[in-house]
């Protein structure tokens, strides 16, 4: 599978490579990928750290699992590969985006742009199969993210961590809010997006407090 993960980040996440769970998952994973289609691509399980090194982090959104459509997921939560249709999530985001800060959304739904800034896009789950939303979840994929967030929260200072909906929600709900900017609305989900995503302001808020703490804004 070929799976390589940024020497920052597989530094600070070791121990947890030793875990048995993580040990399990890793078996888990690699049958998943010999008998069925999963997604991300393989190489791409690490995407999120590979293209944000741990001392670049400045903001982190948290996401549930990988898109299940072929094509779509490349290890970036909400993000989609170049050519992509924008799921309706991420159509949302942008309309967000161009309310609050008056961009128009971009030609592609490719964000790796948004994590070589430091924007951190974190999946809950890092693999899921073919047109099965949610099909990894509970075999150990969310003890390990929850330790790449733990480690964030207690080696960093004001950090911006983005919650969208109740299961973000939940699972940063451990975070410092005396060190940290935390961002929580309903998710941008069609079926929610209108119940407080719409007008949360959360990509202006996001840049003025890394401003204030002397940091450079983010190019949504």
């Amino acid at each position: 599978m070929n799976v390589q993960i940024e020497e920052s980040w597989k530094q600070r996440l070791q121990p947890e490579f030793e875990k048995d769970y993580f040990r399990q998952l890793t078996e888990f994973v690699r049958y998943e990928y010999t008998h069925y289609q999963i997604f991300p691509p393989g190489k791409l399980i690490f995407n999120v750290f590979n293209l944000c090194p741990f001392d670049k982090v400045k903001v982190v959104i948290i996401g549930q699992d990988p898109y299940h459509g072929p094509g779509q997921a490349h290890g970036l939560c909400f993000s989609v590969n170049d050519g992509i249709p924008f799921p309706p999530s991420l159509v949302n985001i942008f309309k967000e985006i161009k309310s609050d800060l008056g961009i128009d959304p971009p030609t592609t739904g490719n964000l790796t742009r948004w994590a070589e800034q430091g924007v951190l896009l974190l999946n809950a789950t890092l693999t899921v199969r073919a047109h099965q939303a949610g099909s990894h979840q509970r075999k150990g994929w969310e003890t390990f993210t929850d330790a790449a967030i733990r480690v964030l929260a207690e080696e960093k200072e004001n950090l911006v961590f983005i919650l969208w909906g109740s299961y973000a929600q939940k699972k940063g709900a451990f975070i410092d809010r005396n060190k940290h900017l935390i961002l929580t609305s309903a998710h941008p989900s069609p079926l929610s997006a209108h119940n407080g995503f719409f007008g949360n302001k959360h990509f202006s808020k996001t840049n003025e407090y890394l401003k204030a703490h002397g940091q450079q804004e983010i190019r949504w």
